[in-house]
């Protein structure tokens, strides 16, 4: 709209999707351990998708989805709120699409977190589709939660670093560290086939590119060290066939893997890169996914 004023988000403020499927309520009781630490409000938002289809459905079925959306959204705040008891808690009630709403709240609130699966699809499309379409929209961090919701603490927090202009997720995996008492773990992985046949012929090249990403990778933990210099940091770089297997692996010993989404203006782009969507789908703990702006628009990242 014309004039219209944009707002910046809440800070650590946390808003959770939530559809009635047990990777949402997963989500929200995870979503809740978020606000309590950032001492914050948990907004919790259910999006009904009745708005369009009023000339489809009978009055009487809209009004039962009114009603179960409403008691989804009271049954989940009181869930949240016995395990985080003090916890500040909001809900709201959307006749529109859930990704518009949740992609509107990305306007006021700091996270955005959704389930890795919804009610409707297959079991082998691991994330759903709500949740990959506010994933590859959102201009603001969205974590896709995975693992379980009872999953052993690890005490750390692992971020992945392509070059240097993932400061940004650095520094957001630094912050989530330090709200946790955590070590962060920043990781490199570079596939020396992404290059075969192309800009990489001779040994030296082969050397030069696995210089390069180590050069961005300690600009990166500097500027760390300096902005959070109590932070355990621990920098480390590996080669591998597969840079999203890399990563899904090190996601096994990480309360959240935080990683930046496909370069884009503005927010993450269109549609998420190879490792960004593979991470959604395979890793083993929460995925932070933190909007990425860079000249390079169409490369991957990280």
């Amino acid at each position: 709209m014309a004039g219209a004023m944009h707002l910046s988000p809440e800070p650590r403020s946390v808003a959770v999707g939530v559809d009635g499927s047990p990777s949402a309520r997963t989500a929200a009781l995870w979503a809740g351990a978020e606000a309590a630490r950032r001492d914050s409000t948990l907004h919790i938002f259910h999006g009904a998708d009745t708005a369009d289809r009023i000339f489809y459905l009978t009055a009487d079925i809209i009004e039962d989805i009114h009603v179960a959306g409403h008691e989804l959204l009271e049954a989940t705040a009181l869930a949240v709120s016995k395990r985080f008891p003090g916890l500040d808690v909001t809900t709201q009630y959307s006749r529109r699409d859930p990704v518009y709403g949740l992609r509107r709240l990305a306007e006021k609130y700091s996270m955005i977190v959704v389930g890795h699966r919804g009610l409707g699809g297959f079991e082998s499309l691991r994330l759903g589709s709500v949740g990959l379409k506010t994933a590859t929209g959102a201009t603001t961090p969205v974590v896709v939660v995975r693992g379980t919701a009872n999953a052993q603490a690890q005490d750390s927090v692992l971020a992945a670093v392509r070059d240097e202009h993932d400061i940004d997720c650095a520094r957001q995996a630094a912050s989530e560290a330090e709200l946790r008492k955590a070590s962060l773990r920043l990781l490199t992985v570079w596939d020396i086939f992404q290059y075969t046949g192309t800009v990489v012929t001779m040994l030296d090249d082969v050397g030069e590119v696995a210089g390069r990403r180590l050069r961005s990778l300690e600009t990166v933990a500097d500027r760390v060290r300096k902005e959070y210099p109590g932070l355990a940091l621990n920098v480390d770089a590996e080669k591998s066939v597969s840079v999203a297997g890399a990563l899904v692996e090190a996601s096994r010993t990480a309360d959240l893997l935080v990683v930046g989404g496909r370069r884009s203006p503005g927010h993450i782009g269109p549609a998420l890169g190879h490792t960004a969507h593979s991470l959604l789908h395979h890793a083993h703990c929460p995925v932070e996914l933190i909007p990425r702006h860079d000249e390079d628009e169409g490369s991957e990242a990280p």
